[in-house]
């Protein structure tokens, strides 16, 4: 006799397991804890088994004739319930394994030892914030170009067209990653081709006339901020290297008594050793701030906590404090002066400034250099840089110095 909703609600638990049969096959199993579990006896290739079908009341009476309707079915078709629900359980499982966020974790991580820590950071976020949200439960075999599509979307509707360019591209990436390991038959970012509008490609602003440079130069020295800010402004120009790699900057990196910095490739954006050879002027700004800052791990840590390096926004905010807007000077374009005035007005070799900036630089047989590579030559270009702007913060006339660095 088939059962009622009310009879299985109202079963109770005795000292033994007991079974409320329904029919077919089905029963309800009662548990001496109170559990009621549904199951469905059934014989396959002259075997008796048992399924199991769900747990009371998540899977209500009429849940449970539908399940075991689902397993008749299957059985008509010489098919074994349980074996198949054990298949679709490990399809999903091989699904969840192979999902767009589990293999983008995976690229990440292969690929992230040959980036900059920075760089790691901001592409996790982007793909944490933009993309895993709509894409990372589905399986990378089963996107489709019009899911991507439709995630890029998204973030170009908020104006944000370039981080869309680079979801876009890192999407690209991660896909050609799960091809090369068997879990995508192909690149769906390639179908995309022109689907977004073309970025406006902004250049970091730069002072790059050496008059106006001498300006900037003599108002770093009057800023009334922050020391710590204040010094890593007089370094930058001096330096060479990215702002991120400027405020990262550890003592245990500097040696004084060489006159050099030498950054490890965790903290560079080509991810190899770089050298910084250092002009007497920038050994005396680290001369100067070391009494403050020399006893923690930071050259430049930030103001709440020696724990952490400077903020990456503080020498940005710092220009705009003296003056200078977002369109005429960054932090980043200290690097930009150094590579059009050294090039156009010093004369210095270009391949000696790209190498100084930890470019990517190939020697004749289109080997990368190494740190040391040119080494002597980069001192003494740093040690000239250093005094022609010394001699523009002076407001002395600006000489061009040609062929002074062989």
């Amino acid at each position: 006799m088939a059962l009622t909703a009310i009879e299985v609600k109202a079963a109770k638990p005795t000292d033994k397991p007991f079974k409320l049969s329904d029919g077919g096959g089905l029963y309800l199993l009662v548990q001496p804890n109170g559990a009621k579990y549904w199951r469905l006896d059934y014989r396959f290739s002259g075997k008796r088994k048992t399924l199991a079908v769900g747990v009371y009341p998540d899977v209500s009476l009429l849940d449970a004739r539908e399940r075991r309707d689902e397993a008749r079915k299957l059985l008509a078709a010489d098919i074994d319930p349980s074996a198949n629900k054990k298949a679709k359980r490990a399809a999903k499982q091989g699904q969840a394994a192979n999902s767009f966020e589990v293999v983008a974790l995976e690229w990440l991580e292969k690929f992230g030892a040959k980036k900059a820590a920075s760089t790691i950071e901001k592409t996790h976020f982007i793909l944490r914030r933009d993309v895993f949200p709509w894409l990372g439960v589905l399986p990378i075999a089963e996107i489709k170009p019009f899911d991507l599509l439709t995630a890029l979307q998204r973030i170009e509707g908020r104006g944000a067209l370039e981080t869309a360019h680079r979801a876009k591209q890192y999407v690209g990436q991660i896909f050609r990653y799960a091809v090369g390991t068997q879990r995508a038959e192909r690149d769906i970012s390639q179908d995309l081709k022109g689907a977004l509008p073309a970025p406006n490609v902004k250049h970091r602003a730069a002072i790059t006339d050496p008059l106006k440079f001498g300006g900037l130069l003599r108002a770093i020295d009057a800023f009334a901020g922050t020391f710590t800010v204040k010094c890593a402004m007089k370094l930058a120009p001096l330096i060479f290297v990215r702002p991120g790699e400027l405020r990262r900057t550890e003592w245990a990196w500097v040696d004084l008594d060489a006159a050099m910095i030498c950054y490890p490739a965790a903290v560079m954006k080509m991810r190899e050793d770089h050298i910084v050879p250092l002009s007497r002027q920038a050994v005396e700004i680290l001369h100067e701030i070391q009494p403050l800052t020399g006893q923690g791990r930071y050259v430049f840590p930030g103001i709440r906590t020696g724990e952490q390096p400077m903020s990456e926004a503080a020498i940005n905010a710092a220009l705009r404090r003296l003056g200078f807007d977002k369109t005429e000077m960054t932090g980043h374009g200290f690097r930009a002066t150094v590579r059009t005035i050294g090039d156009e007005v010093l004369g210095f070799r270009v391949d000696l400034i790209e190498h100084q900036l930890a470019h990517a630089v190939k020697d004749p047989n289109g080997r990368a250099y190494n740190r040391t590579a040119h080494l002597p030559e980069r001192k003494k270009m740093m040690q000239q840089w250093a005094d022609y702007l010394d001699k523009l913060k002076a407001g002395a006339e600006v000489i061009q110095l040609h062929g002074n660095v062989a």
